[in-house]
């Protein structure tokens, strides 16, 4: 047991896919940068991650991602338009991005994988241990999981992965974990991986979502991992080795509300339900869509 591990400070979230389930908009605009109400997806994770204490982030991107740095960079003509009209709604926030945490930016310059994608961040993580967020998974913040995980790391030390409960048919899309303990304790202990599985051989329905906490000897054995599933580096992979060579990596059973925002219905559910718990949009948004859903319920009679 470590009874003293490092506190996270470093997150690293991996930006570079092409975002081919949103084409054709993702042909000029990234993926992370599509709004959910009126703030792009990345915003929200990179909010998650200095809720939980977090303040260097790190992200690894790719071609055409421009837009990213210009969101959490000053605009200083727009600041100062808004601050002439008096707008301070709107320019705090407009400044709220920049000022959230110290961001970093790295490019994946191949496309070879999330394993591969992580491995860029070594020089900036160094030998701490940090966080990975990925950028199409949004966490309410009411279900605080990263620090959850990091109770469990404290209490056992090594890495955790962010695993929840999938519909068995559904399994074969996701990374799968076989764990130790009942999926409502603190912590489980992962006792093997697999990499979206063939039909019918996944060892259970915990799926591996998009947050975990990593000892920085991953990227030793990322260095070391072959290609896998679809010829990429996996990260899944890269924990299946730690876990065969008996270090500690533990999982969290998350029940909380999550939204897959690379995915185009869970996107809009995303943006739908978020919009109806706004103080300024919900009561009129909720009240139209009721009334959409009745019209439709009576012209479908």
């Amino acid at each position: 047991m470590n009874s003293t591990p490092h506190r996270i400070t470093k997150a690293v979230i991996p930006a570079a896919g092409l975002g081919t389930r949103f084409l054709p908009l993702t042909k000029a605009t990234p993926k992370e940068m599509l709004p959910v109400v009126d703030k792009p997806a990345i915003q929200y994770v990179v909010e998650e991650a200095v809720a939980a204490g977090m303040s260097d982030i790190l992200m690894v991107t790719g071609r055409n991602k421009r837009p990213l740095e210009d969101h959490f960079d000053r605009n200083y003509e727009l600041e100062e338009a808004l601050q002439r009209r008096g707008d301070q709604d709107r320019l705090d926030s407009v400044c709220a991005s920049t000022e959230l945490a110290d961001i970093h930016y790295v490019r994946q310059r191949d496309p070879k994988g999330l394993g591969h994608a992580v491995l860029c961040a070594a020089p900036h993580v160094g030998r701490e241990p940090f966080a990975v967020l990925l950028a199409d998974d949004l966490i309410d913040p009411r279900d605080p999981l990263l620090s959850r995980m990091a109770e469990v790391r404290a209490q056992y030390g090594g890495s955790v992965v962010a695993l929840m409960e999938v519909d068995p048919d559904a399994i074969h899309q996701y990374g799968c974990a076989a764990v130790q303990g009942p999926p409502d304790a603190a912590g489980v202990r992962i006792t093997d991986l697999v990499e979206k599985p063939e039909p019918g051989t996944a060892p259970s329905n915990l799926a591996i979502i998009g947050r975990y906490l990593l000892d920085p000897e991953i990227f030793e054995v990322l260095r070391g991992t072959s290609p896998g599933r679809g010829g990429e580096i996996q990260l899944t992979d890269a924990l299946r080795a730690l876990v065969q060579a008996g270090r500690p990596v533990h999982g969290v059973v998350f029940s909380g509300r999550r939204y897959d925002t690379g995915d185009r219905a869970e996107y809009l559910r995303a943006t739908v339900r978020l919009a109806c718990e706004r103080e300024d949009l919900g009561p009129g948004f909720l009240a139209w869509l009721r009334e959409f859903v009745r019209s439709e319920e009576l012209v479908g009679v």
